[in-house]
């Protein structure tokens, strides 16, 4: 599959929450960088914290734009909410290797009613 492709897939997952299948989508040694935490590393640990997000609070991506550069995706995305973000998805032989992602992280805690760490 092409970036775009692989990226049309994992938003209607992520849409779904599931965790497993949006982690199929990540290769076994990938990387997912949201700038607002720490990376984790690995297919399994990815598949880890979709599951622990999609417990935490009910998210949905509604694409704004999705663009394609080689290996590269670039998504813009909104929630109903009113949150927006952006990511950036490297895309090799149909899986995700690396995904950086861009969002305001304490909007996202309070559009949600969770915990704010006071460090």
């Amino acid at each position: 599959m092409k970036p775009r492709q692989v990226i049309e897939q994992w938003i209607e997952l992520f849409n779904q929450g599931n965790a497993t299948e949006i982690a199929a989508l990540y290769h076994i040694d990938a990387i997912n960088h949201q700038v607002a935490n720490e990376p984790i590393k690995g297919q399994k640990a990815i598949r880890a914290m979709f599951a622990a997000e999609f417990k935490a609070a009910d998210m949905c991506c509604i694409p704004e734009h999705i663009f394609e550069d080689g290996d590269w995706a670039i998504l813009e995305w909104k929630d109903p909410l009113g949150l927006r973000g952006c990511g950036f998805f490297q895309v090799i032989d149909g899986k995700i290797k690396f995904q950086r992602g861009y969002w305001d992280k304490l909007s996202f805690l309070r559009m949600h009613q969770l915990p704010i760490p006071s460090e």
